[in-house]
């Protein structure tokens, strides 16, 4: 028997995030065959950023029932149930953490899609949720909210549970009740990490940093690394002593500086997952019609009124940074004194022609010397 679920939160600091909304189907393999949907009063501030991602805003929970009031439901409805979910550790903490509060020990084995998605479907292109239900024709209707969420998440395991016939990879995968629970020490470090776009470092005992990513979603992925169960993940979490951060907005500026900083300390650990998704192949035809051009492309900031820039100078890529005004990104020699200089290279190249391919937010200017 399985629980597929989605949660929703307030955002906010590690372990102290609220829920906000909650799915559950409990799916016996071939039919849900009971299901639970509320919205629930965190009894606490909703983050804006949250609010404006999920459409979830502190009115809409004023008069929804409390955790303790639902907590009841959720324990019945998991009962001798697997928990599935889309970065099923996120979800999973969050329960153990509201339960904790009740002083209530709440243990349940955990399948994670991701992790399900990554054996079974190796050639996807991405294994974010709304991606990866695009890959396979997966309809996807309210994201960002929970029970859309649950039945994307859903139709994804059934797929999964066909592709896995004999259950060899659903045995290997699945989770024991308190496997991922973080030690104090890596709740403390995750405390004061934000949900936003960004780079982090982790440090070990002697002040090295010892292994660079990026990450849409800082707070979410940092803890990925700390709960998972991958050779990686398990050196990671006994060698780490401290994680910094550095927002950028944009992934792509995110995974650019990324680069940038693996190549400089040279870490130990290294991160096989920032190059673009696009196949050189098909990045070459756009890298050549850039020869000889130089191009400001533009992607998200760090803030209201903030632009995150990409320079590329005559063909090569030359650095990012931040903009506020619309001049200095079309002078050329002012946006070559805000931004960061970078030495490119090719695989800096393949990386933004690939995002430019797939992602139709970033915008492009051409820029012309000053006569």
């Amino acid at each position: 028997m399985y629980a597929v679920l989605d949660i929703e939160t307030t955002g906010g600091k590690y372990n102290e995030e609220g829920i906000t909304e909650i799915a559950i189907h409990k799916f016996n393999g071939e039919e849900v065959i009971d299901q639970f949907i509320s919205l629930v009063n965190p009894e606490r501030e909703i983050q804006p950023y949250v609010a404006n991602l999920t459409g979830i805003t502190g009115t809409m929970v004023r008069t929804a029932p409390k955790f303790h009031e639902v907590a009841k439901r959720v324990v019945e409805i998991t009962q001798d149930a697997i928990l599935v979910a889309h970065n099923a550790q996120f979800d999973y903490r969050i329960l153990r953490t509201e339960f904790r509060r009740l002083g209530y020990d709440f243990e349940r084995k955990t399948l994670c899609t991701i992790d399900l998605a990554k054996s079974l479907l190796p050639d996807a292109e991405s294994y974010n949720l709304g991606k990866l239900s695009k890959y396979l024709g997966v309809p996807v209707s309210n994201p960002h909210r929970a029970n859309g969420d649950a039945l994307a998440t859903l139709h994804l395991f059934k797929i999964l549970l066909n592709k896995d016939s004999d259950k060899t990879v659903m045995r290997k995968m699945m989770r024991e009740g308190l496997n991922g629970i973080l030690a104090q020490r890596h709740v403390d470090m995750l405390r004061d990490i934000p949900t936003e776009t960004g780079v982090y470092y982790f440090y070990n005992k002697y002040g090295q940093i010892i292994y660079v990513g990026a990450s849409e979603n800082l707070l979410r992925h940092v803890n990925t690394h700390f709960t998972g169960d991958s050779e990686l993940c398990l050196k990671l979490r006994k060698e780490t002593r401290e994680v910094r951060y550095e927002r950028t907005g944009s992934y792509l500026i995110a995974r650019l500086k990324a680069m940038e900083e693996s190549e400089r300390v040279e870490p130990q650990y290294v991160n096989t997952h920032i190059n673009g998704h696009a196949t050189k192949q098909e990045t070459q035809h756009t890298i050549r019609e850039w020869e000889g051009r130089s191009l400001a492309i533009l992607d998200r900031g760090r803030g209201d009124g903030e632009k995150g820039v990409i320079l590329i100078k005559e063909g090569q890529y030359s650095g990012y940074g931040f903009v506020n005004l619309n001049y200095q990104i079309n002078n050329i020699h002012i946006l070559e004194s805000v931004i960061s200089p970078v030495q490119g290279e090719a695989h800096h190249l393949h990386l933004i022609a690939s995002d430019l391919l797939l992602k139709d937010r970033l915008q492009i200017i051409e820029l012309n010397e000053p006569s």
